[in-house]
């Protein structure tokens, strides 16, 4: 991946988003941690949620809401939640590792090809709570910003802008302590997905600017899922998609998503005008 840099911060603070530099969890990280697409639940059935008429879909990994448009429809993405403090899920090993990553980007769902996104992943291991933020440019792995400090009851806003199908902005701010990290990013063409059989020639990975999420997902650290966190709540405020033509648009209408693992659904999800809320039961 190519990469040009441009960081800044508020108050005068300086912050520098290298991808894998001076962080243990960077280095974790590098190579290891993805957030995919939206895989679909095994044996899920999809229902129509009556009270505000959203259809449901279920899935192993995502739990949110996504617009599903036309190809060339979005631009860019935001949304702002509080960090919550990630909790070992019930009946589980206090001794183990559980995480759970909030994240806002531009497809992924039924475009699979590239994902524009950045967030904010909460770990709870051995009792230790940690937090990362990261951005991504699926195919290639996740990578950490540097020099931003996430804590439990931290306001953060997250924005995804697409210059093209190939490079984009991801920016997170910290409110909380007016830190603002920028980075911006262009995929090269050795970057590269695959025509379905019987032709494996190799496509660039392109967005298709089809879809727009608010996501609170069960990413992939190596090549599984990690044992999912109890997260609380995290409602995305300020939610908003904003169109090629120039528009702007919020949840409703949207696709809602919950994560669901076996015969268990993990979450609850439901979204406004300008909001999505998803809560761990």
């Amino acid at each position: 991946m190519f990469f040009s840099l441009l960081s800044y911060a508020l108050l005068a603070t300086t912050t520098f988003a290298a991808p894998g530099l001076d962080s243990r969890l960077a280095r974790r990280r590098e190579g290891a941690h993805m957030s995919g697409p939206m895989r679909p639940a095994v044996g899920a059935i999809n229902l129509i949620k009556p009270e505000n008429t959203s259809h449901v879909a279920f899935s192993s990994n995502w739990a949110g809401a996504a617009f599903e448009s036309p190809a060339n429809t979005y631009k860019s993405v935001t949304g702002t939640f509080v960090v919550p403090t990630p909790k070992v899920p019930s009946g589980k090993s206090t001794s183990g590792t559980y995480a759970a990553s909030a994240w806002v980007g531009i497809d992924g769902d039924t475009c699979g090809s590239a994902i524009l996104q950045t967030g904010i992943d909460f770990t709870i291991s051995g009792g230790r709570v940690s937090f990362d933020a990261w951005y991504e440019y699926f195919p290639d792995f996740a990578h950490d910003f540097t020099g931003i400090t996430i804590s439990a009851g931290n306001t953060i806003k997250l924005t995804v802008t697409a210059s093209s199908a190939t490079a984009g902005t991801a920016t997170i701010q910290n409110l909380s302590t007016g830190v603002v990290s920028l980075f911006c990013l262009s995929f090269r063409s050795s970057y590269l997905v695959y025509r379905p059989s019987p032709s494996r020639l190799p496509l660039p990975a392109r967005l298709c600017f089809e879809n727009a999420e608010w996501i609170v997902e069960d990413f992939e650290e190596g090549s599984s899922l990690v044992p999912f966190a109890n997260f609380g709540t995290v409602t995305f405020t300020g939610a908003q998609a904003t169109l090629q033509s120039g528009g702007v648009v919020g949840p409703s209408g949207s696709v809602l998503i919950d994560i669901q693992q076996g015969n268990t659904v993990l979450t609850s999800v439901s979204s406004s005008s300008s909001g999505v809320t998803v809560t761990y039961v």
